[in-house]
């Protein structure tokens, strides 16, 4: 298959390198496309555009992966994902591999992840998406999720156009790993944001989901992502990006409330 490969931790991430790497390696033809900066957070946004300015973009070598066409960009993972798309880096992707990210993805709160958020833009254009994260704690063992991802490529290649997956992976070797679950989205992620006191401003501020910690809350229900990641399995989740449901009566109510059709 033809990737892009992109992340919200930008270019630089050691996660991205050892993705890609593990893509390469597994006669995939790479295009790497990452943020300059880090962009984590920006779930689907795009940010600003105008027709008059132009997105900076330069070619940069990653080591080990001299098989593979590398570019810094100034925007965020959602756009960059859009570009190639269009065409922007080349003959467009058979799919979009985005990651691998520091930290686990997981619960609603994917709604917000940059790395989540480039795989559900690359659906609205047609391909299908894989979003791999690696939880955190010690030294980070990304050679896990970059062999998994070569995995859940390989299933998800047999999957109709526009299949988003969201694969999260606890922090440990491969033989240590206990299994592959779907799980369901957890009411919240592996962290969840709370707001603090402040004398000025807003301040928020990141707390743990249940695990004892201090600032914890409910422990994520059994069979979540969320509870999946910490019990030390894989989590596979298969999402679904902007969708409409069928919701009979609401034109016709709002409708009833506005002056239309009378002039």
């Amino acid at each position: 298959m033809r990737l892009l490969v992109t992340n919200d931790d930008g270019i630089r991430a050691p996660g991205i390198a050892a993705l890609a790497g593990a893509l390469v390696g597994a006669g995939h033809e790479v295009v790497v496309a990452a943020p300059e900066d880090d962009r984590s957070g920006a779930g689907a946004a795009i940010g600003g555009m105008h027709a008059d300015e132009s997105i900076a973009l330069r070619p940069v070598e990653l080591e080990g992966l001299e098989a593979a066409t590398c570019y810094a960009v100034a925007a965020s993972p959602a756009l960059i994902t859009i570009a190639a798309c269009l065409g922007a880096f080349g003959t467009a992707p058979d799919a979009v591999v985005s990651g691998i990210n520091a930290g686990a993805n997981t619960g609603r709160a994917v709604l917000h992840s940059g790395t989540v958020g480039a795989a559900l833009t690359a659906a609205n254009f047609g391909r299908s998406g894989l979003a791999v994260s690696l939880a955190v704690g010690g030294e980070p063992q990304w050679a896990t999720p970059a062999q998994a991802a070569v995995a859940a490529l390989e299933w998800l290649a047999r999957q109709p156009d526009a299949t988003v997956v969201n694969f999260n992976l606890p922090n440990r070797s491969l033989a240590e790993v206990g299994g592959v679950r779907q799980g369901f989205l957890a009411p919240f992620g592996t962290v969840r944001a709370a707001i603090v006191e402040a004398s000025a401003g807003l301040q928020v501020e990141l707390v743990g989901d249940g695990d004892g910690g201090e600032g914890s809350g409910e422990a994520a229900p059994d069979g979540s992502d969320t509870a999946l990641v910490r019990a030390g399995f894989a989590s596979v989740t298969v999402l679904s990006g902007v969708v409409a449901v069928d919701s009979p009566g609401a034109a016709e109510a709002v409708e009833r409330r506005l002056p239309v059709g009378t002039g």
